[in-house]
């Protein structure tokens, strides 16, 4: 835990794995996923973030037209900020998940999914990130120039994608479910090395939390580390349920998007209070402190911004109290 490079830079399916786990055909799970059968482990990416359209997935300006005569799907346009897409495109046997519009006047409606693999002709780096944080993960833009991709890479059922329909946006985002309680358990464990690091440190110094005195006798420093303590247990619990909820085939939108958005929130404050209860030691380069506090910013924008998530998380909720009412 607390290695965000551990996490990304291991060969492994990544979020072009959770899309096609959770929007993809039996037969496209088998075809595509088996490639990342233990022992041999390729690369995987998913792009959906354009230059015009963030969150916004009904501005997405990435056209995917089908080609009557060979039956392959034409796919032109721009995504940056793809997570290990470089690594996934450039091997053969990676993949990355496209998201495109088959009818961009649909706006979310004509959204679809599709399967590149790598060295697909047409495919071409566009820019390679320096980041923050999490740079032992590269993180491009890519170039989409007339992709051809088969008819059937595109992720669900191929006879309702010939017409723009929610319900294959809606299956399309199902990869959310799968992919943010997966960020989350990554940000809670770079919030526990640095609270348990803080801790040890300050130790070594003599400085424990006395759990029997009341709050109003702790230190500032002690009530600070009880504050870490508590924001962590309180991301993680919530992690353990999205998990658990989707482990059972359960719907797990609501605490999915609860649990990253309370991970985010917390790892950023808990390394950022690290750095300051350790000073001058938590500042340097001495310590993973720093690095910690770096990596922790990214859990609070993919996979959904924070900002984001507080409206899925709301309309969830007023959704259920319609449904109960």
């Amino acid at each position: 835990w607390g290695d965000a490079g551990q996490y990304l830079c291991l060969p492994h399916p990544m979020l072009g794995g959770a899309a096609v786990d959770s929007a993809g055909t039996a037969e496209q799970k088998l075809r595509f996923l088996s490639k990342f059968a233990e022992g041999d482990p390729k690369w995987g990416a998913m792009a959906i973030t354009e230059p015009d359209a963030g969150s916004d997935n009904s501005s997405m300006r990435t056209t995917a037209i089908l080609d009557q005569e060979t039956n392959e799907w034409v796919l032109n346009g721009e995504k940056i900020f793809i997570t290990n897409g470089k690594l996934a495109l450039e091997e053969s046997d990676g993949l990355c998940v496209v998201w495109a519009t088959v009818d961009p006047q649909a706006g979310r409606a004509g959204i679809k999914s599709f399967v590149v693999e790598g060295n697909t002709p047409g495919v071409s780096i566009a820019k390679q990130e320096h980041k923050l944080g999490i740079r032992a993960s590269d993180t491009v833009s890519l170039h989409f120039d007339n992709v051809r991709v088969p008819f059937e890479n595109i992720l669900g059922n191929p006879d309702v994608q010939k017409q723009a329909t929610v319900k294959g946006f809606k299956g399309a985002m199902k990869t959310f479910d799968a992919s943010r309680p997966a960020v989350a358990a990554s940000a809670v464990g770079i919030a526990r090395a640095a609270l348990e690091l803080t801790k040890e440190k300050l130790a070594e110094e003599g400085i424990t939390i006395d759990y029997t005195k009341s709050k109003h006798e702790l230190s500032a420093v002690e009530q600070d580390l009880m504050e870490m303590e508590a924001r962590y247990k309180g991301a993680w619990l919530l992690t353990l349920r999205a998990v658990a909820m989707m482990a059972h085939g359960e719907s797990n939108r609501l605490q999915a998007s609860m649990c990253k958005f309370r991970a985010g929130e917390a790892v950023t404050w808990i390394t950022q209070k690290a750095v300051e209860l350790l000073g001058p030691l938590g500042y340097s380069r001495e310590l993973l402190v720093e690095k910690w506090m770096r990596d922790a910013k990214i859990n609070q924008i993919w996979e959904g911004t924070n900002q984001v998530l507080r409206n899925v998380i709301a309309l969830e909720l007023l959704k259920r109290k319609a449904l109960r009412d």
